[in-house]
Parts: C-alpha cells; structure tokens; sequence
C-alpha cells in the first residue's frame, strides 16, 4: 500500500514538473529560418542571418509577440535548393512552422507551390517581382523594393543623368536574371540603347573578357545585377579597361564592403539600389538596433534581416490568437504605410499586391563610406506591375 501511494505521489509530481515546461512551449512561436551562410551568396547572406536573428531576440526581450515567444530554428542551405527543399519539410513537418524566414531567388520559387498547398508564410530576400501577385503566389512576403521597381528606377536614374547606351550584366541565375526583362522594357521605353548582355558569375574573381567586349558598346551606364564581390571584381577591372562607364547596382551587390573590394574604384562611378537605409544610419529606428548590436560592424544587409523580423512580428501581433499561415497572411494584409522608424520606406501590403512600397534610396560611394545619394526615388504603384 505504501509503495501505491509512494507511486502516485512521483507520478504527480512528475505531472506538476511537465506542466510548465508544456506551457512554456505552447507559448513560443515556431518560426524556421532557411539561410545561406557559406554558399555563393554567403558574402551578402550571413550579415542578413545575423539580422534576422538578432531581431528575434531583440522581440523577444520586450516581452515576445502578445507573450508568446519567438522560436527560430534556422540552418544553412549553402545556396543549394534541394537542401533548402529538405530543410523546408522538417520545419514543416516536424517544427509544424508556419512562417519562414527564407533567402534566394530559386529556392524561394521553387517552394512557391508548396507554400501556397501547406499554407505557409514565406518571408524571403528575394525581392523577385514575380512573387508579389498573392494571385499566384499568396503566402510569399518580402519587405524590399522589388527587383523589377529597382531596375526602372535604376534605368530612370540613368537617363536623368545623361545616359544613352546601356548595358546589362549579371549571374546566369534565377537571381540575376529576375529583373532583366523589365529593365529592358523601361530601358526602351526611355529611348535608350541597349548593349549585349554579359555574365559574371556569383563567384567570379576576373571579369576581363566581358569588359573588353563591353569596351566596344561603350556604354554610359552598365547594371550589375550580382552580389558585392562579384560586382566588386567588375568595377575594379572597368578602372582600366572601360573607365568612363558608371554602374548601377542591384541592392544585394551594394553595401560597405564594395569600396574596400573595389579598391577605391567604386568612388564616384558605382550607384546602388537602398531599399533599407545603410546600416548606422541617423533615422529613429537605427537607435534600437544599434544599442542591441552595441556598435558592431554591419552591412546594410543585417538592416534587412532586421526589418524583415518586424514586420512579420508585427503581423503576428495583429493575427491574435489566430496564429497559421492564413490568419498570419490576412493580418500581413492590413498593413498600410506601415513605418519602421525609418528603416525603409512605409510597408503596404493588400490581399491583391504584395509589394511593399515602389520606393527607395540610391546610394553612392564617397570617401570610402556608403551615402545615400538620393533620399527618395519612387515609381507609381500601378496595378499593371504587380508580378511583373
């Protein structure tokens, strides 16, 4: 009898052991995170992970989203899609997420049809066009500028400035191609000449053949549609072989590490797309980041990642207690001008247009350091551009 009692006196302690640990869990919010940390696009990816990261504990230490808090798991697919493909069912399957924390271009198209059967949240950094029509593609999110927005208003910049020829370069990847067709449409439309295409891959360290072929164009404005060491490897080469063209830079080619890369040849000649400001910068929303990071060094890249985590928090503080894929998408599509304190232009999303806004910097190179040249360049926000 004594040892009946002595049993059901374990068992229950054991059951008031577990039932905090069991609450504890039910109030955290499963989120995955697929990265790419040492892949081709690691040189940009791994500051934008650690931005992600950082604004997850940084919610959390105010208290969470609603008292619940932010669970990331998140890995390194090494910029291969069939791992970020198996990643994607483990969190779905075993960590039961609906909401990701994604990357690139390919693998983000890739899950599309997945996201849009399973219903879950993808939050990447591509910026693709394509993936801003909730008609197709319902459960993808993004917070920057989209490529095809960027390129026009790469294109008009250009043609401001006294621009007519020019000339398109990038990685023969989903990436790099994304915004190709509409920076040639707007690019035509504006009347300037368009040079032959050339392909620098992600991991290029020599691009003199394709400026020599360049050189015979001889463009006054060439894009770089790369990440920054490959764009980096273009501007220094171009010192010598095409040294009057100017570049335009996609915004994952673009940050504090190309003046370095480029050895002092991005000074004045290279302009890049800022959908967030550079990190460091002196607008109200920078304060808390920077007290979080206590003054480490980083790219405008760990910006994005950061701005990323809020608005998805923000989306979930709106979803309630409705927390899946559908009830996180409906309360992603309430927001209106939705500020960051001044990360990035205010966010607008719709249950008919996922782009976030048709607004952004473009930045220059002075003294060594990145400036935002102009502080605001917007396209109209017209039906006819969503997806495309």
């Amino acid at each position: 009898m004594k040892k009946g009692l002595l049993f059901l006196a374990l068992a229950a302690l054991v059951c008031l052991t577990m039932q905090p640990l069991a609450a504890t869990a039910a109030e955290e919010i499963p989120v995955g995170g697929i990265f790419d940390i040492t892949g081709a696009t690691s040189k940009v990816g791994a500051d934008y992970a650690k931005g992600v990261r950082a604004a997850c504990d940084y919610v959390n230490s105010l208290g969470g989203v609603n008292g619940r808090m932010i669970n990331l798991e998140s890995a390194d697919y090494a910029y291969a899609i069939p791992k970020a493909l198996n990643l994607y069912k483990k969190y779905v399957n075993v960590n039961k997420v609906f909401v990701i924390q994604g990357w690139g271009t390919g693998d983000t198209n890739a899950l599309t049809p997945k996201l849009k059967k399973d219903e879950v949240i993808f939050m990447s950094a591509s910026y693709d066009a394509n993936l801003t029509n909730p008609a197709n593609n319902p459960y993808n999110f993004f917070i920057g500028t989209d490529y095809s927005t960027s390129i026009r208003l790469a294109m008009q910049f250009a043609k401001d400035n006294g621009a007519k020829k020019v000339l398109f370069c990038y990685p023969d990847h989903p990436y790099g191609r994304a915004p190709i067709a509409a920076g040639k449409e707007y690019a035509q439309m504006l009347g300037l000449e368009i040079g032959p295409d050339e392909m620098v891959d992600l991991t290029a360290t020599d691009a003199t053949q394709q400026l020599l072929r360049m050189k015979k164009f001889a463009p006054d404005y060439v894009w770089l549609g790369g990440t920054t060491p490959s764009c980096a490897v273009v501007i220094k080469g171009a010192a010598s072989i095409l040294p009057e063209a100017k570049f335009l830079i996609n915004c994952w080619g673009f940050d504090s590490n190309l003046p370095l890369l480029a050895q002092g040849a991005a000074e004045g000649r290279a302009f890049g797309i800022l959908p967030v400001v550079p990190y460091g910068a002196d607008v109200p929303g920078m304060k808390a980041m920077m007290a979080w990071t206590k003054g480490e060094p980083h790219t405008l890249h760990f910006v994005k990642g950061w701005v990323s985590v809020l608005v998805m928090a923000e989306g979930l503080k709106r979803a309630g207690d409705k927390l899946s894929g559908p009830g996180l998408k409906a309360a992603l599509e309430t927001l209106t001008d939705f500020e960051t304190g001044g990360l990035c232009a205010p966010i607008t999303y719709t249950s008919t247009d996922h782009r976030p806004n048709t607004t952004c910097g473009i930045g220059a190179i002075k003294d060594g350091k990145v400036v935002v040249l102009v502080g605001k360049v917007s396209m109209p926000r017209e039906a006819k551009y969503i997806g495309n």
